[in-house]
């Protein structure tokens, strides 16, 4: 028997008057608060529930235009706009913007503003082409995605589930009070085991580093050597997944509730074709928003025309590299180190020798793509369960390309809300963190030392990422550990598998579906408990 939810054949869109007005003004919010978190504190919140939450709200107002939103669709897509709007705002656009202001090349910021919302739509667009492919499959974990869509059917349904959810929220909230990453914990009972084993310890070599080995392992670039050797082998892994034909074009889906039990076969809605073409489109889009940025920038005066060549060449194949690892690594462990592998960039521009302003362009341009293709991953794995897990192909087809609709008026919102708001915080001093770090980078320079450094990690990391193959994804989440310092976020991940090991060979199979929404409840409760108190601190 098919889920109660995929009655509802027509699918809601987000053009609906009522779904736009919610949509926008639940974007609004969002973009709003994701400016102020990552300019002051250095952090984005995740604020899928809290607009799943907001819809839940308006859906008991007793009017007649709210009591459409007691559909679980409609409640999906206003989750998905405002988690698009606050990562969009706060990641992907007013982060990258402040790399030139901080450099003093305050002519580069409309240009690379212009550049980096460009790749942002590019982002969404992209995972939308990618989900539920060989390369990023519907039936991975995508955690937030589960603990967003956990929240909704709980409201919905009530009951067994919403108590459950409901101890878990409170497990989750207590357990942040106390400094606990509740997040990595719940991920630990949802997440690929192998590859989270992996980067929990990574998480805790690096928290350790130099307790353990007398030195702290980024001074020496080792993560980003992993990444670097990691990251190249995961893009041909990909590459050859492209070009690789399976005799059987189904997969098991074993997406943790209710339907788990059945273990149905369920095909993905995306073939060879989809994959060839998002990589051939997303390559040339790429390419022609890196023309674009060194035109407006200036910078094609500041280099020769094979440096030209290899800057545009270069920027389009970080910006593709970025997007893969930190998808990856957010399908798997709902963390990514998109900061870091932006750094990375960075690094091997600076070895190349692109000047200055190049640079500030590239980083820019590179730490903008990731976060809106992860983003909108967790969204779209949210509305594949609501959806009934693919059962309904078709169904599941039209959601989909709603939610890339709720998706891209959450992005617009975003880039007219940081256009509007960004010179007041710049003039107030209230920028990214992380953008001094780029800078100090560009400004100090890398020495060959360094160079070499990448070079001897990178081969441990492609070895790690080549052993554990394309599913496993070892050498990518363990280098996502390394460049994380987050020990007690390792001890949190490595107890959730050992005690998922334990209550699986104590209870057997049917303590998977609990687990989860368990799972889904602390993860929940840890962003609950993380965007209040982010507002408060802001407010002091």
């Amino acid at each position: 028997m098919k889920d109660k939810r995929m009655i509802e054949k027509k699918h809601p869109s987000a053009f609906e008057p009522m779904v736009i007005l919610i949509t926008v003004a639940t974007a609004i919010f969002g973009a709003i608060i994701g400016v102020q978190l990552i300019t002051s504190l250095g952090i984005s919140a995740n604020t899928s529930i809290i607009g799943a939450i907001f819809a839940m709200l308006i859906a008991r107002i007793p009017l007649q235009a709210f009591l459409k939103f007691k559909s679980v669709h409609r409640q999906n897509l206003v989750q998905s706009s405002i988690s698009a709007a606050t990562f969009g705002a706060a990641s992907s656009l007013i982060l990258p913007i402040g790399i030139p202001y901080v450099l003093g090349l305050k002519e580069l910021v409309i240009p690379l503003f212009i550049g980096v919302t460009l790749a942002m739509f590019a982002d969404a667009i992209l995972l939308y082409k990618f989900f539920d492919t060989k390369v990023f499959p519907a039936k991975e974990a995508w955690p937030p995605g589960i603990a967003t869509a956990e929240s909704i059917k709980a409201g919905d349904e009530g009951g067994k589930r919403a108590k459950l959810l409901s101890v878990g929220i409170g497990i989750g909230i207590l357990g942040s009070i106390f400094k606990i990453p509740m997040s990595a914990f719940g991920v630990a009972f949802i997440g690929n085991i192998w590859a989270l084993t992996m980067f929990g310890i990574g998480l805790l070599l690096k928290g350790y580093s130099v307790p353990l080995f007398g030195f702290d392992i980024s001074e020496h670039y080792i993560p980003h050597g992993f990444m670097i050797g990691a990251g190249v082998v995961a893009l041909i892994q990909v590459v050859f997944l492209i070009f690789k034909k399976n005799k059987v074009n189904t997969v098991l889906d074993k997406t943790k509730n209710e339907t788990a039990a059945s273990l149905e076969a369920v095909p993905l809605t995306r073939s060879e074709k989809d994959i060839g073409q998002a990589f051939g489109y997303g390559f040339i889009a790429y390419l022609l928003i890196a023309l674009a940025l060194a035109f407006m920038g200036g910078v094609l005066t500041d280099m020769s025309p094979g440096m030209i060549a290899g800057f545009l060449l270069f920027a389009a194949i970080a910006a593709f590299a970025h997007e893969l690892i930190v998808g990856i690594a957010a399908m798997h462990a709902g963390w990514f180190p998109a900061f870091a592998v932006a750094l990375i960039t960075l690094i091997i521009g600076i070895l190349i020798g692109f000047p200055a302003p190049a640079l500030a362009l590239l980083v820019g341009f590179s730490a903008s793509t990731g976060v809106a293709f992860a983003d909108m991953g967790y969204d779209l794995k949210t509305g594949y369960i609501l959806r009934g897990n693919g059962q309904d192909p078709e169904f599941e087809k039209k959601g989909r390309r709603q939610q890339l609709f709720a998706g891209m008026i959450g992005f617009s919102v975003a880039a007219i809300v940081v256009l509007l708001t960004y010179e007041n915080f710049f003039s107030r001093g209230m920028i990214p963190p992380v953008n001094h770090v780029y800078a100090a980078t560009i400004q100090s320079g890398v020495s060959p030392d360094i160079a070499k450094q990448l070079l001897i990690w990178a081969i441990p990391g492609a070895l790690l990422q080549l052993i554990g193959g394309s599913k496993r994804q070892l050498g990518v989440l363990f280098a996502t550990g390394l460049l994380l310092t987050n020990p007690i976020a390792g001890w949190a991940v490595l107890a959730g598998i050992i005690i998922r090991f334990s209550v699986l060979k104590w209870k057997g199979k049917e303590a998977e579906t609990p687990m989860t929404i368990l799972a889904a409840g602390f993860i929940a409760g840890d962003a609950l408990y993380s965007f209040f108190t982010s507002i408060f601190k802001i407010g002091k």
